[in-house]
């Protein structure tokens, strides 16, 4: 029997005992004594404004900064005891920074057209991941070693924001180091779902994606080398994107990605109306941001969309549910009628390779002899080496201060010895699907694929499932653009979503197409709402 074939049949066996397990962990679960409210729904009119029409109200003196922020401070007091989202506050701080604004709108006679130019989010609400230097706020990136640890300055992206007239509330959860896509660690516990606490919010930005739903926060800062924007803001029904590589920086990040990962890592916004997408990315990409055209004007009519409704029927992912795949076929009839575009259906064969590939790249910096830190060094965090065997025997125990998914990963990286010659030519294999997307993108298309195979999963169900995350991961090590677009709520009240995908430095089509669909499909969908 030849290699692939045998690879192929265990990676059947593997899903066929990965949907028993599913089948058995679904039927305890229903047992469980609990409670799948959403939150309450926010009613309040400031927490539904985006963040540009608050900034403008309060630039204008509609509205008192310090009123803002304390609206924002009563909801994450209301639901953040059901979720789990918020890790740490600064709202004292934040009340301050309120009143210096109000103060400052008060005594000079500032134009107004100035102030929106040089500080366009003047007094708006924002939260941070964990893992991002926010000075002052915890950063320990889920890490029980790390749980002291206090930033002592802010992030690039963090500083951008703040000259931009932002303020931070706080910092939320993510998972163990940022490489799971359930945000649950043992510094602060799992985060819950609000449109179904039973329901889990993605990871590793999973505190952002829900604190944000939850209309606790208009905006947020995410990273992604995975899929840790797009993943939780799909689960979460919000709106996440993933720039063009190098646009954003990723300064002051724990883990800060090294060797060949740092070109995988992005930096970028996160936020519940379409409408901050573009000022966002303005301000956290700096002066880096005259490499994308985000002002010129997109034409639904002219754009190329091409579309994708799965991998390819890789083994090793569960099969996109149905719900999903009628959500985008919506989206096509609707692109179709309303603007006469011909929607092509495409099959791009090496996306069912999509998982190999991401895992090729990401262990290639180790291939090529460049920088590299093994996710055992991480865990370690300088300290005495970690042997993920006697960790998962401790945690069997119950005295590891590590999340099984971190275990878990370090025994893979030490049992997957990286394969020179398997990964030479998936490397290969990335280069000619980029080599593809982009002859088949161009300058005016975009391809619509999937967020991930499956609707928000309960809680420990990824487990069961731990590749499914390749369907964003790809776009990581492709390098391209992409949008994750909420597409209304499913038949169980949670969030459906399309990623959009554009070619390199064409960031503007994704965003611009987002936020046309935004008035079509719904946009954001206020939990616990009739």
């Amino acid at each position: 029997m030849s290699r692939p074939t045998l690879e192929r049949g265990l990676a059947l066996l593997l899903r066929a005992v990965s949907r028993l397990l599913l089948a058995l962990l679904s039927l305890v679960q229903s047992f469980g004594s609990r409670d799948l409210r959403p939150v309450p729904p926010a009613v309040q009119p400031l927490l539904l404004l985006p963040g540009v029409e608050l900034a403008r109200r309060i630039r204008q003196r509609q509205v008192k900064c310090v009123d803002v922020i304390q609206e924002y401070i009563n909801r994450i007091r209301d639901i953040n005891p059901i979720v789990n989202a918020l890790v740490a506050e600064r709202f004292a701080a934040a009340l301050r920074e309120a009143q210096q604004v109000d103060d400052r709108l008060a005594e000079a006679n500032e134009d107004e057209k100035l102030l929106e130019e040089t500080v366009p989010y003047l007094g708006v609400p924002f939260t941070v991941k964990e893992a991002i230097a926010l000075e002052g706020s915890p950063n320990s990136s889920g890490l029980v070693s790390r749980k002291n640890v206090i930033a002592l300055t802010d992030a690039a992206v963090v500083t951008n924001l703040r000259k931009a007239g932002a303020i931070p509330l706080g910092v939320t959860n993510c998972s163990e180091l940022c490489m799971w896509y359930e945000s649950s660690n043992n510094v602060y516990g799992t985060t819950r779902n609000p449109y179904n606490v039973d329901r889990i919010v993605g990871g590793s930005s999973g505190g952002e994606g829900c604190i944000i739903a939850a209309a606790g926060s208009v905006m947020g800062v995410g990273s992604d080398i995975g899929g840790s924007i797009r993943i939780p803001a799909f689960f979460n029904g919000i709106y996440g994107h993933k720039p063009t590589t190098g646009l954003v920086p990723n300064d002051g990040q724990f883990p800060n990605a090294m060797g060949l990962k740092a070109e995988f890592l992005c930096t970028g916004p996160m936020c519940r109306y379409a409408d901050d997408l573009i000022p966002m990315f303005k301000v956290m990409a700096g002066p880096n941001i005259s490499k994308v055209k985000l002002d010129e004007e997109v034409y639904i009519k002219k754009v190329k969309f091409y579309s994708m409704e799965h991998d390819g029927g890789s083994p090793f992912l569960s099969k996109v549910d149905k719900e999903l795949i009628h959500a985008q076929r919506r989206l096509i009839e609707y692109l179709e009628v309303q603007f006469g575009v011909q929607v092509q259906h495409v099959q791009i064969h090496k996306m069912k390779y999509a998982f190999q590939i991401w895992s090729a790249m990401m262990t290639a910096s180790e291939a090529d002899g460049k920088e590299f830190k093994s996710f055992k060094d991480l865990m370690a965090d300088g300290g005495k080496e970690i042997k993920p065997l006697w960790e998962l025997m401790k945690k069997v125990l119950g005295i590891s201060p590590h999340t099984f998914p971190a275990i878990g990963l370090g025994i893979v990286e030490d049992l997957a010895k990286v394969d020179h010659r398997s990964n030479v030519k998936l490397m290969s294999m990335c280069h000619n699907l980029q080599t593809e997307l982009s002859s088949l993108l161009g300058d005016n298309g975009v391809l619509l694929y999937p967020s991930h195979p499956k609707i928000a999963p309960r809680h420990h169900h990824p487990k069961l499932m731990p590749f499914n995350f390749a369907y964003t991961a790809i776009f990581n090590v492709l390098g391209l653009p992409v949008t994750q677009c909420p597409l209304g709520l499913s038949k169980d009240g949670l969030p459906l979503g399309i990623q959009l995908v554009a070619n390199h430095h064409n960031d503007h089509l994704c965003l611009h197409v987002a936020q046309h669909l935004e008035s079509a499909f719904g946009g954001w969908q206020n939990p616990g709402a009739s």
